[in-house]
């Protein structure tokens, strides 16, 4: 049977747009190579009736079938399990920005358009496209992005990849194509159906096309770098500059010391931001007001140092700090990660108490916390200095750290995961801190949707 549905699907997308074996193998291993399976094939469908075509194969054979874009999900959700009859369908040919309506301040993209295409598209009509990733810009696909529900460094002021989204085109799992790609603020006729698919991981059906909201292009902005104190400083100085400075706050990012000890070792020319080190740092980011309202605000409200960026190149300087710290992590070495959010007002709370517990049982464990304060998700993430013993430290512990990590964001009132998702890395974990209720109500949207649970099996639910 499968050499029957390669055959079939070969005849669907062209025999040069399907790859199997070894040459399948690069779509079937995670961005941090920590997941990796096995595919029948990797297909690469080029528009929306083909992606319709190959999913009926698939049905009518009970194939499994994982959505793929830039394959740079955190958390495993983008490739394939080690087991089960399985294709990864990867849209990446999907990449046709259909059409760009500035008066309405729309575009509508396929969903294998990169997000850096995404940026210079509403940037050619002077126009904004907000979704902050900028570090991953040149590789994640606008699809992968809405499938995920991604946040970045610009959630405070335009809201994660869920408010960025008016209307969506999605090919179902028997097959049939909803067209669902309206442009309308509002639109009030019963459920809202394109929020079933943001942020469900391909579990429900393929994202092939979005209408996506454009903003007015910033006619200037301005960027600070903080010394503080402590996380509870940044919290309020977040406060303050919010009442203040109001919508005109586009990005407020905290970063802990190691976090630029790790970037200096591991990422070249890159330098203090200050002529001595601090504990603490934030990144602050105004639009469309004058370098004085920022620095006014910061010498009102008193911190240990700060500067306001001279030029863009002074600013992007600062911000390559921020944008390389998972890089740099990366070089250093394996650690527990975790994407948590819990109410703005707690963030210093949550850093504080998971710190304390951490330290309290492992004494010379590492802690690497930082991220987007703005709105409550901190990337926290644990490791040992000594990487002669972190490898066994995480193989016999992450279980543990999780645990404690989790169990001081559930009594803040928070989530395991902020932005992104919850894939193969926390489908088992989410079940000990999200109500049976509402897995409930998840499962039976899902077997409605999918009663066959072809869509990306072994993630979320």
């Amino acid at each position: 049977m499968s050499a029957e549905f390669i055959h079939a699907a070969a005849a669907v997308v062209g025999s040069e747009w399907l790859l199997t074996g070894v040459a399948a193998k690069p779509y079937c291993t995670d961005w941090r190579g920590r997941y990796s399976g096995d595919a029948l094939a990797v297909v690469f469908p080029s528009s929306t009736r083909q992606v319709s075509e190959i999913v009926k194969l698939c049905a009518a054979r009970q194939i499994f079938i994982v959505p793929q874009g830039g394959n740079t999900s955190l958390c495993g959700a983008s490739v394939p399990l080690p087991v089960g009859r399985q294709i990864v369908l990867n849209l990446s040919r999907l990449n046709q920005i259909r059409v760009i309506d500035a008066i309405n301040y729309t575009m509508t993209v396929e969903a294998g358009c990169k997000l850096a295409a995404l940026f210079e598209a509403a940037d050619g009509v002077n126009r904004l496209f907000p979704l902050g990733l900028t570090a991953i810009a040149p590789h994640c696909e606008i699809g992968g992005n809405l499938s995920t529900n991604a946040g970045g460094i610009g959630v405070l002021r335009y809201g994660s990849a869920r408010d960025l989204v008016l209307g969506l085109e999605v090919v179902l799992p028997d097959g049939r194509i909803w067209n669902g790609l309206r442009a309308l603020r509002k639109d009030n006729t019963g459920y809202d159906l394109k929020q079933l698919f943001v942020g469900a991981e391909g579990t429900l059906g393929i994202i092939t096309a979005a209408v996506l909201k454009l903003f007015p292009r910033p006619k200037a902005n301005v960027t600070a770098c903080v010394a503080i104190a402590s996380p509870e400083v940044a919290v309020n100085l977040l406060a303050y500059m919010r009442s203040t400075c109001g919508q005109t706050l586009s990005g407020f990012e905290i970063i802990s010391r190691n976090c630029l000890d790790m970037v200096f070792k591991h990422i070249e020319d890159t330098q203090e931001p200050f002529d001595q080190p601090y504990e603490w740092y934030l990144l602050i980011k105004l639009d469309d007001v004058p370098q004085t309202a920022l620095r006014d605000a910061l010498q009102s409200f008193g911190v240990l140092e700060f500067a306001v960026a001279g030029d863009a190149r002074q600013a992007e300087r600062w911000w390559r700090l921020r944008k390389n710290i998972s890089e740099a992590q990366k070089r250093e070495g394996v650690s527990i990660k975790h994407d948590i959010a819990v109410p703005v007002s707690r963030v210093a709370d949550f850093i504080a108490q998971a710190g304390s517990a951490l330290r309290e049982r492992f004494k010379e464990i590492r802690i690497v916390a930082f991220g987007h304060m703005g709105d409550g998700n901190i990337h926290y993430n644990a490791s040992m200095s000594d990487a002669s013993v972190n490898a066994a430290f995480i193989t016999q512990h992450e279980a543990e750290v999780n645990r404690i990590v989790y169990e001081v964001v559930g009594k803040l009132n928070g989530s395991i995961s902020a932005e992104h998702g919850l894939g193969q890395l926390k489908r088992v974990t989410i079940r000990d801190y999200k109500d049976p209720l509402e897995l409930e109500l998840m499962r039976t949207i899902k077997h409605a949707l999918d009663p066959s649970g072809l869509m990306n099996p072994g993630k979320v639910i």
